[in-house]
């Protein structure tokens, strides 16, 4: 492969195969927080922690629509910029259901260690993809450095 192969496929916008993944992750977010919604609003006295745990799911179901929006719409190369947002958005996601698990779990019994299990597992899980993501971004702006000159 020459450079101006290369060159060519890094400044590629995104493929179809990942542009239909962002699609469906796009709906699958809102058909999520939208059923969510709408199990909130048809049940009424809900407790206060069901209510806080409700809003907290919508919320990173939105995130991750406004994600998959946003990918969806860059018409730019994105040297896996959108692997690194979606590892911080995992990240994020993975902290508002741990504080939110130990807050419920701590208030009405004491922490099980299957819990725990669970916590650490999508914590490191969520760190690993991450860390992935972000190893590949810097690979393709070095390599993209090195071709370009700039």
């Amino acid at each position: 492969m020459t450079p101006e192969d290369l060159l060519a496929r890094l400044g590629a916008p995104l493929s179809l195969r990942r542009r239909v993944g962002y699609l469906v992750l796009t709906f699958a977010a809102l058909t999520g927080s939208g059923l969510i919604g709408l199990l909130w609003a048809t049940e009424p006295g809900l407790p206060p922690r069901t209510k806080v745990a409700f809003a907290v799911l919508m919320a990173i179901g939105l995130g991750w629509a406004a994600f998959g929006g946003w990918a969806l719409t860059r018409r730019t190369p994105l040297f896996a910029r959108d692997r690194v947002i979606a590892g911080w958005l995992g990240v994020g996601a993975w902290l508002a259901f741990t504080v939110g698990a130990f807050i419920i779990t701590t208030l009405r019994h004491k922490v099980e260690p299957s819990l725990l299990a669970v916590v650490v597992t999508l914590g490191v899980v969520a760190v690993v993809h991450l860390r992935v993501a972000r190893r590949a971004r810097a690979a393709l702006l070095r390599r993209r450095t090195e071709l370009t000159g700039r």
